[in-house]
């Protein structure tokens, strides 16, 4: 049997012990900055799809139910960002569905056509408790902070509705230290959302309508 070398049979020592944990240190403190602007910079685009979501879902379902639909924005009170709901109604000659009138949907209560056979239609609702809080990304909406938008059967916007929410920004608190881009979601009367970027060139495909 051969002898074990001292040279093979000694660990580490204690400076090398020393200068292997100052170079995990150097690695923690470069990559965990990194790391968490990676995250914040997928729930930033993770919340520009939220809302497009919102909005495409409520549009979808004016035109599967032959319904109005209305897409409703409410403050989430743990991330502060908006949560969405998406209701509908069925609108009868005597009862139009608009913001005054109508026999709107809630997540716990179904509406139906007038003599449909069935359970009926409830609204669909989202949490924003996971979107990156207020002091990362602030949301607005516009015209005029409008939290709501309604749809015709058609799946276009009603434009007889005096609240008529077309856009929703997402831009970073911080734009000098932002990880994430600014973007929009842009809603045309025809229904349709988009995502957009109000920070490229005019001429860039890629940047929103004004």
């Amino acid at each position: 049997m051969h002898p074990v070398s001292p040279r093979l049979a000694r660990g580490f020592t204690l400076v090398e012990a020393l200068i292997a944990l100052a170079v995990f240190a150097v690695l923690l403190a470069v990559g965990v900055p990194r790391m968490a602007d990676w995250v914040a910079a997928t729930k930033a685009a993770a919340a520009t799809q939220f809302y497009a979501e919102g909005l495409g879902t409520a549009r979808a379902k004016a035109l599967a139910l032959n319904s109005a639909s209305r897409l409703v924005l409410t403050r989430n009170a743990a991330s502060g960002q908006y949560d969405w709901q998406v209701d509908v109604c069925f609108p009868t000659p005597e009862t139009p569905c608009n913001e005054d009138a109508g026999d709107w949907s809630t997540l716990a209560d179904a509406v139906k056509p007038e003599g449909a056979a069935g359970d009926g239609f409830t609204s669909i609702g989202r949490s924003a408790e996971s979107l990156p809080g207020t002091n990362r990304l602030a949301v607005s909406t516009g015209p005029d902070g409008a939290l709501e938008v309604y749809f015709t059967p058609l799946g276009w916007v009603d434009t007889q509705a005096d609240t008529r929410m077309m856009r929703i920004d997402l831009d970073p608190v911080d734009v000098e230290e932002a990880p994430f881009r600014p973007a929009s979601v842009v809603l045309t009367l025809a229904g349709v959302a988009a995502t957009c970027d109000p920070n490229v060139a005019a001429d860039d495909s890629r940047r929103c309508p004004e």
